[in-house]
């Protein structure tokens, strides 16, 4: 229906992930290091109502210098409507890039997203408008620049999304334990969002017509 009504347009297509944080958890630099092998600490099997409270799904990182807990809300955002059209929910520390080819399809003409996506291969038909990245032996041109501040422009309206959900919803935290639980509950922010978004479009219509 969005898409008839010339909401949803397709013509371009922006990615990006956000950190969403969960309640940190107090462990020992032991027991961190078996979550991440994939182990569960023997101590905590052996006292039930500890380890419901433990989320071993859950990864720490680091971004510059914030130090995250949690979970990442990976978004596919039509960059007219701003209405998000694909999610993925993974852990904290996996990388942007690592959900970004699947976000893709037929119906889509133009990839935008930041230069930590650079490389990442897309289908013919979509037209690759990631930001380029310069190196210390190879800076960007001038041109370069200037094209990544023409993509730009519209990559950042992918903000205005997750600044909405930070700002108006108070949404980008969960209080649950584990990746199922978390990726509904983030499902259901991102489908609020939208209704959201899709009120404020309603109203500026009205206010046209």
């Amino acid at each position: 229906m969005l898409e008839e009504r010339g909401i949803i347009t397709h013509k371009g297509t922006i990615v990006d992930a956000t950190f969403v944080d969960a309640p940190r958890q107090r462990n020992s630099r032991d027991e961190n290091k078996q979550i991440k092998d994939g182990e569960i600490p023997e101590d905590w099997e052996k006292k039930p109502h500890k380890m419901y409270q433990k989320d071993t799904d859950a990864r720490w990182t680091k971004k510059g210098d914030e130090t995250h807990f949690g979970y990442k809300d990976h978004v596919k955002v039509d960059s007219d409507s701003k209405l998000i059209l694909e999610y993925a929910v993974t852990s904290a520390n996996v990388h942007d890039s690592n959900e970004f080819e699947d976000f893709f399809n037929e119906k889509d003409e133009a990839a935008y997203a930041d230069s930590a996506y650079v490389g990442k291969e897309l289908s013919e038909h979509v037209k690759n408008e990631v930001c380029e990245k310069g190196y210390r032996s190879k800076p960007l041109t001038a041109e370069q620049k200037e094209n990544n501040r023409r993509k730009s422009k519209i990559r950042c309206r992918i903000e205005h999304v997750f600044g909405f959900m930070t700002m108006s919803m108070n949404g980008l935290t969960v209080r649950s334990i584990g990746l199922r639980r978390a990726a509904f509950n983030i499902g259901l922010t991102n489908l609020v969002y939208n209704l959201c978004r899709y009120s404020i479009i309603q109203r500026k219509e009205l206010a046209k017509g």
